[in-house]
């Protein structure tokens, strides 16, 4: 389980993305690149972090199912997740 503090951070970063948002798409179609400048540091989209929804671990995440390789399995080995089921072959 990631740090709670971590996954707060995460949380308060993708808050500020979307409340500038709009105006990061205006400066941009207005190449205002000093205005952009001066937005926040954790205004810009490439500052989040994909953190898995279950535990928060940010490594092996698998976009698909927003979580981690680890909670997959778990999850999917208790049938949790609709549609996947163990291989054999």
């Amino acid at each position: 389980m990631a740090k709670k503090c971590w996954i707060a951070r995460n949380k308060r970063k993708e808050k500020t993305v979307a409340k500038y948002a709009k105006l990061r798409h205006q400066l941009k179609n207005e190449k205002d690149y000093v205005g952009l400048s001066m937005l926040p540091r954790d205004a810009s989209p490439t500052r989040l972090v994909n953190r898995c929804e279950v535990t928060g671990r940010r490594h092996g995440f698998l976009r698909r199912f927003r979580m981690s390789r680890i909670t997959f399995r778990l999850f999917a080995a208790e049938g949790l997740i609709p549609g996947v089921i163990k291989s054999s072959w």
